[in-house]
């Protein structure tokens, strides 16, 4: 098994062990786990493979833990999950995947009410049953109802792109064994890199029957495979264990652009240029480019497109919101690259609730070639993070002074995630916000329902002198939490009014800000700050995902100020301004 279909089956152990009453620490040790094997920079399997001693050197990672991963890793299941998931009926856990039922309503509701399913949930609402629960009031139920209606219109699973990306790095290594293709690629919703991802497709390109047939068995034979949906001479369609639907087609090399850009290309996408094709007397399919029975274009995506009079358009725009005007004119923007971030400007240490200290995350980004980080614990009112006071963080500040007094070639910036408190007031004082080289400003208690009110309060931080940036500034957890009400087009304004930044939160379950309003804020000028949120070393790779959002939102080097030196993003900050 694959790392996320892993972590699936200990995320699900924790819902179950909350399910069954059971000690606090039971829970958090499976949660813990489950985002440990998340993050492990390998296959757990290869681990395993190696020594499996080796398991327990990753954080949290005990005997028994460990050896309930070889379990799975075996049996793809462990005995105790399969003991506890018989306690309960077999659609329960289903409930878990509404919104707004987390473990312990889902709980309430089959205590008191049996309710042990969606259905059961819907009859009872119907019913008006959930009146008599403590909790579940008239807002809160209504509120349940459009997301239980909007689970039910859902006919496919999501999956975050970083565990998409785990699936795929596999899956390409497991289909090019053995036989060297023409070309091999993921394509659809993976490539164009969107936050969450259904099914995933693989093209391949072969000259001959005998290696279409060893990439249709390949991926038929990958031992993840739980059920082989369809299979044919050049397709075949597979099922995961724990993951996402496969899907693979062969094609000839003279084929392979055209092929690749309609298993890219999102619907409206697609069309728009089949509209260009025929209005050329042309023909565009996934099999090429023709005039009559001739093959005008189709062994590489940038002919197909220059053969249709227009640029090449890199696979995140592909969207249909106006990249197909901007190739026909020449003036498609020049995309952010990852090798272009210099620095990391949202990271937590062991001051608070992070999982490295001080010093490693440091030679953490220092190894990833950067120049700067700013390390940005939370302020006090996040106690559960152990949030630092004024005093705990002017003693960070000076360890962080003496660092950068042996450091060369490389800054740590004294900065802050400062909590926006629910009357729009500030965490700390403007007297300790001066002395700081960055603050971000984040919103993580109190969201409200009113949109006017998350309004209020992130508006009045982009105006304080004192903020430099809003921190995943839609409050989103994708599959568990939809974004707060907020009036954007007003953040905007305060943004463009006060030159605050935006965060484009790489952090996989956030990819926060969503791409579309990222765009929206570029076209009024906002520029922008791409992060990790990183809790751990590890995390700070994950800022390809903070660069996937920049880029589907059509974002330059110039709108991302980290991808500038650390006097630059100085120079960009509000602090920089009002000093230089």
């Amino acid at each position: 098994m694959e790392n996320p279909s892993i972590a699936a089956l200990f995320d699900e152990m924790a819902d179950l062990l909350e399910l069954d009453g059971a000690l606090v620490f039971r829970v958090r040790a499976y949660r813990n786990a489950a985002r440990v094997i998340r993050d492990a920079a390998s296959p757990l399997r290869e681990l395993v493979e190696s020594d499996p001693k080796r398991l327990t050197e990753l954080p949290g990672i005990g005997k028994d833990l460990s050896g309930k991963i070889q379990e799975t890793l075996t049996a793809g299941d462990f005995a105790d999950h399969r003991e506890l998931r018989a306690k309960f009926p077999p659609h329960l856990l289903d409930l878990l995947r509404i919104q707004g039922l987390g473990p312990k309503r889902v709980k309430q509701l089959y205590d008191e009410l049996h309710i042990a399913s969606p259905d059961h949930l819907r009859e009872a609402i119907e019913q008006g049953r959930l009146a008599e629960l403590r909790g579940f009031g008239k807002k809160s139920v209504e509120k349940l109802r459009e997301q239980l209606e909007k689970a039910g219109t859902t006919t496919a699973r999501r999956f975050l792109l970083a565990d998409a990306e785990q699936w795929v790095t596999a899956l390409l290594r497991h289909l090019g064994a053995g036989r060297q293709f023409a070309a091999l690629e993921a394509a659809g919703s993976f490539r164009r890199r969107r936050d969450t991802v259904g099914d995933l497709d693989f093209l391949v390109a072969a000259a001959d029957p005998e290696s279409a047939d060893h990439a249709v068995q390949r991926l038929v034979q990958y031992p993840e495979v739980e059920e082989v949906l369809a299979q044919g001479e050049t397709k075949a369609s597979v099922r995961l264990r724990g993951g996402p639907q496969v899907d693979l087609r062969v094609v000839p090399p003279e084929a392979y652009g055209a092929a690749l850009m309609y298993f890219t290309g999102s619907k409206q996408h697609n069309i728009d240029l089949r509209r260009i094709a025929q209005g050329n007397d042309l023909k565009l399919s996934e099999y090429g480019l023709f005039r009559g029975d001739d093959r005008v274009a189709g062994a590489t995506e940038a002919e197909v497109y220059a053969a249709l009079g227009l640029d090449w358009i890199p696979p995140e725009l592909r969207e249909a919101r106006g990249e197909i005007e901007l190739a026909a004119r020449h003036t498609l923007p020049d995309l952010v690259t990852l090798d272009q971030i210099q620095g990391e400007l949202h990271a937590h240490t062991t001051d608070t609730d992070g999982k490295a200290s001080l010093e490693e995350m440091v030679e953490g980004a220092r190894k990833l070639g950067y120049q700067y980080l700013a390390i940005t614990d939370h302020s006090k009112r996040v106690s559960m993070a152990l949030g630092l006071d004024e005093k705990r963080l002017r003693d960070q500040w000076a360890r962080i002074d003496e660092l950068n007094s042996r450091l060369e070639g490389f800054t740590v910036l004294k900065s802050i995630e400062l909590d926006i408190l629910d009357d729009g007031e500030l965490d700390l004082p403007d007297d300790v916000l001066v002395d700081a080289d960055y603050v971000v400003a984040s919103l993580h208690y109190g969201a409200s329902k009113r949109e006017a009110d998350n309004t209020t309060r992130l508006v009045a931080a982009a105006r304080h002198p004192q903020v430099d940036a809003i921190g995943h500034p839609t409050g989103q957890l994708l599959n568990r939490r939809d974004p707060y009400p907020l009036d954007f087009d007003a953040l905007i304004a305060a943004c463009v009014d006060t030159g605050c930044l935006l965060e484009l939160n790489g952090s996989p379950e956030r990819m926060d800000l969503p791409d579309h309003l990222a765009a929206a804020a570029a076209a009024r000028g906002v520029r922008f700050v791409c992060s990790t949120d990183a809790h751990a070393v590890s995390h700070l790779e994950a800022m390809r995902y903070a660069v996937s959002i920049a880029r589907r939102a059509g974002l330059t080097k110039q709108d991302v100020v980290n991808a500038g030196s650390s006097t630059q993003v100085r120079q960009a900050l509000k602090r920089g301004k009002t000093t230089a």
